[in-house]
């Protein structure tokens, strides 16, 4: 009879518990469900430009555009404006519908303009789901498009290079845009 008992003890002590780890029948994923995992807030770099930037072999943007690189990740830009420096604006917002055979699907597009009020500046534009998730993509296609604004004097030399040089204008689609100097 004790021997009965302690038989079925450890049988159940081996047994695991309903839905836990047994295999058997059943769809059988392992592993964590849901889009993706608890993120990591430390950046690894996917480019050889992310690789120095992170092992601080370069030192300022200056660098990169001297020659002419192509930054392909935020985080670079990230590095070299630090958080207080870098300033970002929502331009606009607005819903974009596509007509499917169920209906009309909407999703939001939104205009960002990210700089550091120093030189640098980058306009991006993104399409979501959500208005969340257009804001958020836009500021990262921002960052990915700073470029240098050189600056210069209007009238007197007096000070620091504070404004554009000359009168520039330029044109994409139907937008004409002209900048005068301050």
């Amino acid at each position: 009879f004790l021997y009965f008992i302690g038989l079925h003890s450890m049988a159940e002590s081996q047994a695991p518990a309903r839905g836990g780890a047994q295999r058997g029948f059943g769809r059988g994923r392992g592993g964590a469900r849901g889009r993706g995992g608890p993120e990591s807030k430390e950046w690894v770099p996917c480019t050889k430009l992310g690789r120095l930037t992170k092992e601080n072999k370069l030192t300022s943007l200056e660098d990169i555009y001297l020659f002419s690189m192509p930054i392909k990740e935020f985080q670079i830009i990230d590095a070299f404006l630090k958080e207080g420096t870098l300033k970002d604006e929502v331009m606009k917002i607005f819903p974009v519908q596509k007509v499917t055979s169920a209906g009309q699907r909407t999703r939001f597009k939104a205009f960002t303009v990210v700089g550091d009020s120093n030189g640098h500046l980058g306009v991006g534009s993104r399409v979501g789901k959500e208005v969340a998730i257009a804001i958020r993509a836009s500021l990262v296609a921002a960052k990915l498009n700073v470029i240098p604004v050189r600056r210069g004097y209007w009238g007197n030399k007096i000070g620091d290079p504070h404004t554009v040089p000359e009168k520039v204008s330029g044109k994409c689609g139907s937008v004409r845009t002209r900048l005068i100097p301050a």
